[in-house]
């Protein structure tokens, strides 16, 4: 029988599907593994969509759990594509986070300030800036009814700064 030392060393080197495999079979340290090896890659995905540290650690052990609720029930088929997989998840819980608290990431309204006024350009009169306020509003509706990809990338855009090679590997 091997050790926990030697297991875990043995595992360094494999490749993830392999590792997937080792875990179904038992094998508690390959998963160890697989989470020493991706834990960096997913809380910074996370973290660029939520920007809230006590909030990425709650939804990347919500989505390691649910990695492991899968692997164990047999479900998981996604064969050589675990890190793409394990990404896809912790994003759908992103998603599933703001659509629970009806709020997009880094847009926080209150009735005394409202995020989309603070960009309106000083000097203009009551009637420009009711207009503007009136666009910012429409924008934001406009946003609320796209598909959920596109306000995704939208929001990741405009809201996070986000490039679109940074969009496009968050999103694959």
């Amino acid at each position: 029988m091997l050790s926990k030392r030697s297991v875990s060393c043995a595992s360094v080197g494999t490749d993830d599907q392999e590792l997937v495999r080792q875990y179904l079979e038992g094998n508690e340290f390959a998963f160890e593994t697989l989470l020493h090896r991706h834990k960096r890659k997913v809380w910074s995905h996370v973290y660029l969509l939520v920007r809230d540290r006590e909030l990425t650690e709650d939804l990347f052990q919500e989505a390691f759990i649910k990695v492991v609720h899968t692997l164990k029930s047999g479900k998981y088929n996604e064969e050589g594509k675990f890190l793409p997989w394990v990404m896809r998840i912790a994003h759908n819980l992103v998603i599933d986070h703001f659509r629970r608290n009806k709020k997009m990431p880094l847009v926080h309204s209150t009735e005394e300030h409202d995020v989309f006024a603070a960009i309106a350009q000083p000097g203009k009169n009551v009637e420009q800036r009711m207009v503007n306020t009136q666009i910012d509003e429409d924008v934001r509706k406009l946003i609320d009814h796209l598909p959920e990809e596109q306000r995704e990338v939208v929001i990741m855009r405009t809201y996070l700064a986000m490039s679109f090679k940074e969009i496009a590997e968050h999103t694959g």
